[in-house]
């Protein structure tokens, strides 16, 4: 049980909810940018939450199903055919053996996510089937995916709702993901360093726009925007940072770290992105903008509560209906 990469993408790799407990040795977390499709995606084929998923940039791979499975497509739409014809993203799918998987055009997000029921066969590292590029482990071999590449599947019992005359089927079912995402200004916490800013500075961070670099990756959203500005230069030691941290550079610009951030830093931390905000930020494309709201900790507090609460209801929901849906094909 396979698929096969037959066409390499920019940048598609395996990732799950991240390697923790590591970062005072210096190591990472990494994982999937965004947390939610990576569980939504799952929901929808009946795994775990934190089974690992194939996270893909566009442009995408092509890929061939070499068995039949189940599948579903998070995350950012880009606009998938499955043997040229459209299949949605956010529903269960039935893919034939033999059908290519394709995407055409960036519509929008940043970031889709493939999960497949029963999970990919993986390699781990400390405990994680993360990719980690730099040390070359986790995921497959540590690194991209690459033409010819076979990733094997793990062995699961197949349901024989698809005829062998049809590429695919859609489920008549999916997630309704609106009560789980926001839109922007994306709501921060003040870091460390904060209160080291100018009066102006500060507003400029609460009310104005910045817009996403082109150098910016899953290290670090690089940020364009009118200059921050501390009251008086202060030499900093390096501390601890995490996801979602904003660090004020040097030349005035800010920098929010992503999924693969490093663990300490010496940069001023003004800021840190709550955790119910940052899969909506995830999803956001070099060249978009978007604003920042100052909040407090109780806040983002029962803001991810609210978000959890409504992500194990949608779990539960697609683990109904599905077993529902095949029970009806038994």
């Amino acid at each position: 049980m396979s698929l096969r990469i037959r066409k390499s993408g920019i940048l598609d790799t395996v990732q799950d909810g991240g390697r923790y407990g590591y970062q005072h040795l210096g190591i990472n977390p990494g994982g999937a940018m965004d947390l939610l499709a990576m569980k939504i995606g799952n929901a929808l084929v009946g795994n775990d939450a934190g089974e690992p998923v194939l996270e893909m940039h566009f442009p995408v791979a092509e890929i061939v199903f070499e068995t039949r499975v189940l599948i579903a497509l998070s995350g950012a739409d880009f606009s998938a055919t499955v043997n040229g014809d459209p299949v949605p993203i956010l529903h269960p799918i039935i893919i034939q053996q033999g059908s290519v998987l394709q995407f055409g055009k960036n519509t929008t997000g940043a970031r889709i996510y493939l999960a497949v029921a029963g999970g990919y066969t993986t390699s781990e590292w400390l405990s994680s089937s993360s990719t980690h590029k730099q040390v070359k482990a986790g995921g497959f071999e540590g690194r991209a995916l690459q033409k010819n590449d076979i990733l094997f599947l793990k062995k699961i019992k197949t349901n024989q709702v698809l005829s062998m005359d049809k590429p695919f089927v859609v489920f008549p079912w999916g997630a309704k993901v609106s009560d789980l995402y926001v839109d922007n200004p994306f709501r921060f916490i003040p870091g460390a360093e904060y209160f080291c800013l100018t009066e102006t500075s500060k507003q400029q961070l609460k009310s104005g726009v910045f817009t996403i670099d082109q150098q910016s990756d899953r290290m670090g959203y690089r940020l364009r925007g009118e200059g921050i500005a501390l009251e008086s230069c202060q030499e900093l030691i390096s501390s601890a940072v995490t996801k979602g941290t904003i660090q004020l550079l040097p030349d005035g610009q800010l920098i929010i770290l992503m999924a693969d951030h490093q663990t300490t830093g010496g940069y001023p931390r003004v800021g840190h992105v709550i955790s119910a905000d940052f899969a909506s930020l995830a999803q956001l494309r070099a060249g978009e903008t978007f604003s920042l709201q100052k909040t407090d900790i109780p806040t983002a507090e029962n803001l991810l509560i609210e978000q959890q609460r409504n992500l194990q209801q949608l779990q539960n929901a697609c683990n109904f209906r599905l077993e529902e849906y095949l029970k009806s094909y038994q």
